[in-house]
């Protein structure tokens, strides 16, 4: 019965875009669509003659048609799409994720779900990925994305596969994942703290260089980037070059998060050593370019709370970040905490999303 209703809103929807295009003689047919947990996105087939910037030029009247509060119209892979966001906007499960996702290819992280459907997975030992720089707003979900990546990848890696390192100057962002199996420090919450680890994993680096040694991953994630780059100054600046610059080949990865790419705090030399770019919810189309490092992406019409744009070579992959709230991680904390204590991982908790446990035989952790 709710799947009837639905298709019949839809049906509905696609009528009166329709209507509002015939009634300013820009007539199309929308043939399909697209339902993702965020967004509806309708395909558009303009009618022979009709000027293509008449139809994008007509998006605030279709939104008012559909009593929606915005409207995107672009071109992709050939098709115009008409985007409006849903109603019922849904959260995406890291934890459901997760579970899909095992077993998980070494050095690999969940982001959230595409506009298809699909998970998207990035694999930080991959040569086109390596470090990747998080940039949005306030609200833009760059806080709930790391805690998702990190959580993954305790979740999908032993501790002997990945290594994690956490930088939060706030204080508020990671500290949930104190007592992690998979940490090597406890969370750096002070500038002091932030410094003297992030020197420790310099020297670890070189070691490794020397040694010609890539395993165990060690995945440094930092929260605040442009309040940790202010405060600890040169000492903190040095340290994150040379991981950006020289940890390839030695297993080492940055991911940072940060509200605004900017010259001022952050120099080029640092910015330009993270090839992969996720970017939220931007003020402006100059701000999407600085935190992209391509220009065209929209960002600055994103909707927020994890509506965001995975940017590489390139290609740019928009999606929802993945959600996992504080109750689950702790429990997932605990859970790896019990397991490894003196012995190896067996297997994987299932855990809800409020955080129960659900016991179940999962055949194995790789």
């Amino acid at each position: 019965m709710a799947g009837s209703v639905q298709r019949r809103l839809l049906e509905m929807q696609a009528d009166r875009i329709e209507m509002v295009l015939a009634a300013h003689q820009a007539a199309g047919r929308v043939w399909g669509g697209v339902i993702s947990p965020r967004v509806i996105t309708f395909h558009l087939t303009p009618l022979m003659g009709t000027r293509l910037r008449k139809i994008t030029q007509l998006s605030e009247e279709i939104a008012m048609a559909l009593g929606v509060s915005y409207c995107r119209i672009y071109r992709e892979e050939g098709t115009l799409r008409v985007e409006i966001p849903r109603e019922d906007a849904k959260q995406v499960s890291l934890l459901e994720l997760c579970r899909q996702a095992r077993p998980a290819v070494a050095g690999t992280a969940i982001l959230g779900v595409q506009k298809d459907g699909k998970t998207l997975m990035v694999r930080l030992s991959s040569p086109d990925v390596v470090h990747i720089l998080v940039s949005g707003t306030t609200g833009s979900g760059k806080t709930e994305l790391l805690r998702a990546i990190v959580a993954s990848m305790a979740y999908l890696h032993r501790q002997s596969e990945c290594q994690i390192v956490l930088v939060d100057p706030k204080g508020r962002g990671l500290r949930v994942f104190d007592g992690l199996p998979h940490l090597l420090y406890p969370p750096a919450s002070t500038i002091p703290d932030a410094a003297a680890v992030l020197v420790d994993v310099v020297i670890e680096m070189e070691r490794r260089d020397r040694l010609g040694i890539d395993r165990p991953e060690i995945v440094v994630v930092v929260d605040e980037l442009a309040d940790l780059l202010m405060q600890g100054g040169e000492e903190v600046e040095r340290s994150l070059t040379r991981l950006v610059q020289r940890g390839r080949g030695a297993g080492v990865h940055v991911i940072a998060a940060t509200q605004k790419p900017s010259a001022e705090v952050i120099s080029s030399l640092l910015r330009s050593n993270f090839p992969m770019r996720i970017v939220g919810r931007v003020v402006n189309p100059a701000d999407a370019y600085l935190a992209a490092g391509v220009g065209g992406t929209n960002a600055e019409r994103l909707m927020g709370r994890g509506d965001m744009l995975a940017v590489l070579q390139g290609q740019v992959i928009r999606f929802q970040a993945a959600h996992i709230p504080e109750p689950a991680i702790r429990h997932l904390v605990q859970w790896l905490k019990n397991r490894y204590a003196g012995r190896a991982v067996l297997d994987v908790p299932a855990i809800s999303d409020a955080g129960d446990v659900i016991p179940i035989n999962s055949g194995g952790m790789r």
